[in-house]
């Protein structure tokens, strides 16, 4: 009979606890506890009608010990609410996204006794809370109450040796976790091996991001070494980390583990031209590789010559970005043979890369082979005639182009004529960045007509700034067009940061039609002297009109 009683009543608390848990995150009530305390009873009269003062007394015990689970549960289930509510947050059993919530040290240690009421947690973010630092351990300690996390982020929260080695006794008891991400702390760096000891042979993870954590050459080898044990890996960043480019064999040899990689990112990582030829060992063994991003290793120039060829292993890479990686001319000529190649390729940007502009004519002709292409930056190449004719013929057969980056190239200022077909073709094109480059009132007269003739009716923005060579009427043509453009979400028409300039009479064109561009939401005109009748204009459109438009017209 004891045994029964204590069952019963162990019963009714994990009742009591589960549907306080479905309250607060279903709107469920609980049952009268009166009901099931009476149920119980007539069930014990039933069984036993007489019971000894014993059991009498076991019995009382025995539900004053559920009362009070379930006052401290309706006490938990208070506080949490409040703490969520508090962070701006609603509740909800499988995320908690606490991402720059300004967390206090206080409610680090509530998330700490809050965590247990969680089992079905599944992802947990705190990034960017500086006081997470030194506060994590004790977090760590409760992640065995929810066992099912899936996703756990962490960036820049000024992490600590101490959390660290705690976060990596953690990851033992999460068997199901599918992304990690520790970007953005530095104390990572020299400590990453106590971090992937918990990642266990046959990982789950997905996701890896170990954005600027200050990798040591040493960290490279770690995650080599790591890399044998995930094989279900999809996306790995180690970018912004300089020191791993000469440790770069450790990690390839585990890449060639890892088939089922997506995205690989290599950002400012200090590759070198020995490093662009080890990297390229591993493409034929990553046949779903979708992006790479190769960008800011200034010391690759040259090392591409050798081993472009192994990018064709790629065949269904979309995403392909070389910008500031100093390529020579005979890193130009080789990419000319291997991008016609790449014919899934979706997003390209060989942008601050010089030589392209000197050297390119055979490289950007062959752009028409890449008919899914929607992303195209040349921004800062450098163009030169034959370069910019060859881009423009190329871009005609570029069907699908979407974002087109041409700024600080000089050239196109006073030869925006030779884009005219592409920018009549170009139905899909939502963004246009024409930057610094030199436009004068002809190139501001031709943009105007396109506009006119009911092309580039899906362009969401457009920026124009640093083209401080273009003169008031020039201005004012395209003012008088720019209304016409339905879609627009943001317009740039800023000057230098050293020059100031006094707006003319095209201003009061800009700021009437502002009321026939619905979708408007950022209008950068810095630097420009605005007359005082026109700000009092601006002002009251600001006051009038409700709509979330900022004007950034700041450093004059």
């Amino acid at each position: 009979m004891n045994q029964l009683q204590r069952k019963k009543s162990s019963e009714k608390e994990g009742k009591s606890q589960s549907s306080l848990v479905s309250r607060l995150f279903k709107g469920s009530k609980p049952n009268p506890l009166k009901t099931d305390l009476q149920k119980e009873s007539i069930k014990l009269e039933t069984t036993d009608s007489q019971p000894d003062e014993e059991m009498e007394s076991e019995a009382e015990t025995e539900t004053k010990k559920s009362l009070g689970t379930e006052t401290d549960l309706e006490a938990n289930t208070t506080k949490m609410e409040q703490f969520l509510q508090k962070l701006g947050k609603k509740p909800n059993s499988r995320s908690i996204d606490l991402n720059n919530c300004g967390l206090t040290s206080t409610d680090a240690a509530e998330l700490v006794a809050l965590l247990p009421l969680l089992p079905d947690l599944e992802e947990l973010d705190i990034s960017w809370n500086d006081f997470i630092g030194g506060a994590l351990k004790p977090i760590m300690l409760q992640i065995h109450h929810v066992s099912k996390l899936k996703v756990l982020r962490l960036s820049n929260c000024r992490l600590t040796t101490d959390d660290v080695l705690a976060l990596g006794e953690a990851l033992k008891t999460t068997p199901d976790l599918e992304e990690l991400n520790v970007s953005w702390n530095n104390k990572v760096g020299g400590n990453l091996s106590r971090i992937l000891q918990g990642i266990q042979e046959g990982s789950k993870v997905q996701i890896l991001k170990l954005m600027d954590c200050d990798l040591t050459a040493e960290d490279a080898v770690s995650v080599g070494q790591v890399l044998l044990r995930m094989q279900n890996l999809e996306v790995f960043d180690l970018s912004i980390n300089r020191n791993i480019g000469c440790r770069l064999t450790s990690i390839v040899q585990g890449l060639q583990n890892t088939p089922r990689l997506k995205v690989l990112k290599l950002q400012t990582c200090g590759l070198t031209q020995d490093s662009i030829q080890i990297l390229g060992a591993a493409f034929g063994h990553l046949p779903k590789l979708r992006t790479l991003d190769l960008s800011g290793n200034k010391e690759v120039g040259g090392g591409f010559q050798d081993s472009v060829t192994h990018l064709a292993h790629l065949k269904h890479l979309h995403v392909l970005d070389l910008h500031q990686c100093s390529l020579s001319e005979e890193d130009v000529a080789s990419l000319t043979q291997v991008i016609p190649l790449l014919s899934s390729l979706k997003e390209l940007d060989l942008s601050a890369n010089k030589k392209v502009g000197g050297s390119s004519e055979n490289l950007l002709s062959r752009l028409r082979f890449l008919p899914e292409l929607a992303t195209l930056a040349i921004n800062g190449c450098a163009l030169g005639k034959e370069a910019f004719t060859a881009l423009a013929e190329a871009s005609m057969y570029l069907p699908a182009l979407k974002i087109l980056d041409l700024s600080w190239n000089k050239y196109v200022g006073g030869n925006l004529n030779l884009l005219l077909e592409t920018l009549k073709l170009s139905a899909a094109l939502r963004v246009l960045r024409l930057r610094s480059c030199s436009l004068v009132a002809e190139d501001m007269a031709l943009l105007a007509s396109v506009i006119q003739t009911g092309h580039l009716t899906s362009l969401q923005q457009l920026d124009l700034s640093y083209n401080d060579s273009v003169s008031d009427q020039g201005w004012a043509t395209f003012s008088q067009n720019v209304p016409l453009l339905k879609e627009l979400t943001e317009l740039d028409i800023s000057l230098r940061p050293a020059n100031f300039r006094e707006c003319g009479l095209w201003f009061g064109h800009l700021l009437n039609g502002l009321t026939k561009l619905p979708m408007l939401s950022e209008l950068g005109i810095q630097r420009w002297r605005i007359p005082e009748p026109q700000m009092e204009d601006l002002e009251h459109f600001n006051r009038n009109h409700k709509r979330s438009l900022h004007f950034d017209y700041g450093g004059f």
